[in-house]
C-alpha cells in the first residue's frame, strides 16, 4: 500500500471539495493501493471554544460583506456545480475545530477514520449542524458505529488536546500553511483542491511503477 496523508479541516470548503475530487478517482479506480490517514490542520487555531456566529466570521475574515462574497465566490460556484447538496446557507455557526479533530483521531484508533471524516463534512455542509458542539459530535460518532456515549466522556476530558494541538503545529513547523494538501508516499506534495483527473493520472502511474 502507498500512504497517502490528507491534511484538512472539516469546515475547509475547499478540503470538502478536493476530498469530493479524490473521491471519485478512487470510485473509479477501486484497486488502487492508497491507504489513506487523515491529518489535524485548524484553520483558525485561536477560534473561541463555542465558536463564532457565520456572518461575523466571514466579515471578520475578509474585511466585510463585500471581501466575503468576493471570496466565496468562486467556492459557491465549484459547489453548486460539484457538490449540490451544501448548504452554505444553513451553515449558522463556524466552529472550533478542535473536538472534530480529537473525534477524527480517536475513530482512526478504531479503523473508521474516513467514515468519520465524511460524517462531519456532511454534517457541516449540507446538515448545518455545529461540528464543535460535543452533544453532535457524539451523535456523528454513534453514526460510524463509534459508542457515543465514551465519545461523550473523551470530550469533557483533556484527552488528546495536546496530540492534536502538536500535531497541527508539526504541520504548520514543516511547512503546511494551506489544505488541503496531499502528500502521497510520504515524498510527492499536492496542493490544494485538484482535479479528479489528476488524481486518476496519479494512481494509473503507480499503478504502472508497481508493474514494472
Amino acid at each position: 500500500m502507498i500512504p497517502l496523508d490528507i491534511f484538512h479541516d472539516p469546515i475547509c470548503p475547499w478540503c470538502y471539495i478536493g476530498k469530493a475530487r479524490l473521491e471519485r478517482a478512487l470510485e473509479a479506480r477501486p484497486n488502487h493501493r492508497f491507504a489513506i490517514q487523515w491529518h489535524a490542520f485548524q484553520l483558525n487555531p485561536t477560534m473561541p471554544k463555542e465558536g463564532m456566529e457565520r456572518r461575523d466570521y466571514l466579515n471578520a475574515k475578509f474585511g466585510g460583506a463585500e471581501g466575503a462574497r468576493k471570496a466565496y465566490a468562486p467556492i459557491i460556484e465549484t459547489l453548486l456545480k460539484e457538490l449540490p447538496k451544501t448548504d452554505l446557507l444553513g451553515i449558522r455557526t463556524t466552529p472550533n475545530t478542535l473536538d472534530a479533530h480529537r473525534l477524527i483521531h480517536w475513530a482512526g484508533i478504531e479503523g473508521r477514520q474516513t467514515p468519520m471524516v465524511a460524517a462531519l463534512y456532511r454534517a457541516y455542509f449540507q446538515e448545518g449542524r455545529d461540528i464543535g458542539n460535543a452533544e453532535v459530535l457524539a451523535d456523528l460518532a454513534g453514526q460510524v458505529g463509534m459508542q457515543p456515549e465514551a465519545v461523550t466522556r473523551l470530550l469533557a476530558s483533556d484527552a488528546d488536546i495536546e496530540e492534536i494541538r502538536s500535531r497541527d503545529q508539526h504541520a504548520r513547523d514543516r511547512g503546511v500553511n494551506a489544505v488541503p494538501l496531499f502528500i502521497v508516499g510520504n515524498r510527492h506534495a499536492v496542493e490544494g483542491a485538484q482535479p479528479t483527473e489528476l488524481w486518476l493520472r496519479v494512481i494509473d502511474e503507480l499503478a504502472e511503477q508497481n508493474m514494472d
